[in-house]
């Protein structure tokens, strides 16, 4: 076991409709709720940050627009795209989080970084 928990974002319909209603996204195929939450990015918080909902709520609350930001930009890599008014309660409208805190390692080695 490690000393993190899991942090998953699951995209509510109104975040769905948005990007489906996006004029990036017009000519493409439709999104579906299976489609987007099938494979979510996956962030690691602490444990005591997710040690109870309140703690959970709290860092959600400082931390939502890293958040906001990285899903955004899976799907558009324009900022101009993105909704101007980035709100923790716009946020609470496109997203759940799922907080997962037993995390077990199975993988004999050491976690690396691919990006250095």
């Amino acid at each position: 076991m490690i000393n993190r928990a899991v942090l998953i974002l699951k995209y509510k319909e109104t975040a769905i409709k948005w990007i489906n209603d996006s004029e990036s996204y017009k000519d493409s195929q439709t999104i579906t709720s299976d489609d987007i939450n099938n494979d979510s990015t996956v962030y690691l918080v602490s444990e005591e940050d997710s040690e109870s909902q309140e703690t959970l709520n709290a860092w959600l609350e400082l931390n939502y627009t890293q958040l906001f930001e990285s899903e955004l930009s899976t799907w558009y890599s324009d900022e101009n795209d993105w909704p101007q008014e980035r709100t923790f309660a716009l946020f609470n409208q496109w997203f759940n989080a799922e907080c997962h805190t037993i995390i077990v390692d199975t993988v004999d080695g050491p976690i690396r970084d691919d990006d250095t």
